[in-house]
């Protein structure tokens, strides 16, 4: 099975209260770009993401608007603000590290920060037709002159989805892979 890779870059999703301390109760969130997943998008806001140690400035807004705030990072990024996130689903914010995020409005602190899992978008109907249905993780395998092979990639099935594989930037970094490139699943 062949998928197309999605490289994650660092951002943040919002929730409604803090996007507004954020860019102020009369702005909305606004699509710049859209993304392969269905209405998922991002937006014309960025912020910065700052700790004692250091900042990343320009990091993109992603929307919709969600019911948790969240900023993901790689590890990368983690070095250079000083924290430890953990590796996490989207949503899941335990042990998630603190961080300042910061708008033209306003800022927040909060837990929020985490490196995302490597995940694999996909339907139901996908995911029964690739013979995955009793699979929660696989591995995916790229050949080449940094060949590698990603285990604990983690399904992430939803009603509303495009089959795509999510790494974050280090990983696809490392083995010189870049969005649009295709890997092979390995259950």
């Amino acid at each position: 099975m062949e998928v197309t890779l999605g490289v994650s870059n660092r951002h943040v999703h919002l929730n409604l209260e803090d996007f507004k301390i954020l860019f102020g109760e009369d702005q909305e969130l606004e699509v710049k770009k859209a993304l392969v997943q269905p209405e998922q998008f991002a937006s014309n806001k960025t912020v910065i993401v700052k700790t004692e140690k250091s900042e990343l400035k320009n990091v993109r807004v992603l929307g919709p608007i969600r019911n948790y705030t969240q900023v993901e990072i790689s590890k990368t990024d983690a070095y250079q603000l000083g924290i430890h996130p953990p590796v996490r689903d989207s949503g899941d914010l335990e042990g998630a590290e603190e961080v300042e995020i910061v708008g033209p409005n306003g800022s927040i602190k909060k837990k929020s920060a985490i490196i995302a899992t490597r995940h694999l978008h996909l339907t139901e109907q996908m995911r029964k037709e690739y013979g995955l249905e009793d699979v929660e993780e696989v591995s995916v395998e790229k050949i080449g002159e940094k060949g590698v092979v990603f285990k604990n990639v983690k399904l992430k099935v939803q009603d509303k989805s495009a089959l795509e594989l999510h790494l974050d930037t280090d990983d696809a970094n490392g083995s010189l892979l870049k969005t649009g490139d295709t890997l092979t699943v390995i259950k």
